[in-house]
């Protein structure tokens, strides 16, 4: 008699929603192919028939960090100010990291050993980044900002992704009114910073108006 297939999409996310809930509350060295089988009550051959190996199931927790990401960040509200907007998105990545600081890790310090992201897994922050972008090209139109539009996203993005792991390793400070001054202070610098374009940009500028 044949044996019967594990490898279902029904068994694909009870793995990974519970790899997820291992990584939060065993943190990295918990994360384990026999604990993830233990909590998706598989066995562990199933959770390897489904992942592969330690590096698969790890990959699609990688996947889905972006996937969560990227949908928090989309459904934030519209407004009509960009730089509202920049500090909405601000604020949404560090609520995300604060609130996942594992699978944060995970994406973006990558701490496996035995996961090397693909350039194909490289691109999971896609959609991520697309969203930096577009709102700092938003600000750049509106001569808010007045640099290259992904130059500034990629300055920005590191900004924040940097001090919301410092927030989640409590390196701001011990109350939550430190911390959100610290995190006002050094965003609205940041702002106004690239709101003070270089001078060989203000000339490009200058020098587009006068064609114009």
């Amino acid at each position: 008699m044949p044996r019967v297939k594990q490898r279902t999409e029904a068994l694909r996310e009870r793995g990974l929603a519970s790899a997820l809930a291992v990584l939060a509350e065993e943190g990295v060295a918990g994360l384990t192919t026999r604990t993830v089988a233990r909590r998706a009550e598989a066995s562990v051959p199933a959770i390897y028939e489904v992942f592969g190996d330690k590096a698969g199931l790890i990959r699609e927790v990688f996947f889905e960090g972006f996937r969560l990401l990227g949908d928090d960040l989309a459904a934030l509200p519209a407004t009509d100010d960009p730089l509202d907007a920049l500090r909405h998105v601000a604020e949404a990545f560090r609520h995300f990291v604060v609130a996942n600081p594992v699978l944060a890790e995970i994406m973006f310090s990558r701490p496996f050993t035995d996961f090397d992201p693909t350039q194909d897994e490289d691109r999971a922050g896609v959609k991520v980044r697309k969203i930096f972008v577009h709102h700092i090209r938003t600000a750049v139109d509106a001569g808010l900002f007045a640099a290259d539009p992904t130059d500034i996203a990629h300055v920005f993005f590191a900004y924040v992704q940097g001090i919301a792991a410092a927030e989640s390793a409590h390196r701001l400070g011990g109350s939550k009114q430190s911390v959100d001054r610290r995190w006002r202070l050094g965003l609205d610098a940041l702002i106004a910073g690239l709101g003070q374009a270089p001078a060989p940009a203000r000339r490009r500028a200058g020098a587009r108006a006068k064609k114009a």
